[in-house]
């Protein structure tokens, strides 16, 4: 999800829900009036929330599948090259034998995968992220305990402070409340 960037006015408004249920009919009223750049946050999974929201994003097992792919090049490659380079006859028996060379293969394909599984979910979630805007606010907190929100991003096209504000107190939060950028380390 693209964030609003800093200079454009407000990041975003949040609503705070009481129970899953109600963010879930949020998340499908505010898709239905429109909205696009939208943001959930609770406490555990909720089944289906990530479909309302049409979060489809599939870098990560792309990226993971890449780097097993080149882990397996490397590997094989690497033991061809060896024996080609530095040839060793033992009896006769070919330089390139591919039941030999399936293990070193297979461990740089898993080792490649991870690496790539975990360093594109840190660099795509911009990750390590010492601050974020929502931290601002007092009742956040509670997302990780009995909470669930649900923030329009400030650049949404249809994001208008007033009227945005209006629409998410439709949908009978506890509270909305806007969320202002924070500010740019200089």
């Amino acid at each position: 999800m693209a964030e609003s960037a800093p200079g454009t006015g407000l990041f975003g408004m949040l609503a705070e829900f009481d129970k899953p249920e109600r963010l879930l009919d949020a998340v499908d009223k505010a898709r239905d009036a429109g909205l696009r750049q939208l943001e959930a946050y609770s406490p555990f999974p909720i089944d289906g929330l990530a479909e309302r929201l049409r979060f489809k994003d599939q870098r990560v097992p792309l990226l993971t599948l890449l780097g097993g792919v080149l882990g397996a090049a490397v590997g094989y490659g690497m033991q061809v090259y060896t024996n080609y380079a530095f040839p060793i006859d033992i009896g006769n028996r070919p330089l390139v034998a591919n039941p030999a060379f399936m293990l070193i293969t297979f461990e740089l394909t898993v080792l490649f995968a991870v690496l790539f599984a975990i360093g594109s979910m840190l660099a795509l979630n911009r990750l390590p992220r010492l601050h974020h805007p929502l931290f601002d606010l007092d009742e956040f907190h509670l997302a990780s305990s009995n909470k669930f929100f649900l923030l329009v991003f400030g650049n949404d096209p249809l994001f208008d402070e007033g009227r945005t504000r209006a629409f998410l107190e439709t949908l009978t939060p506890v509270r909305v409340s806007p969320v202002e950028h924070t500010e740019i380390p200089e």
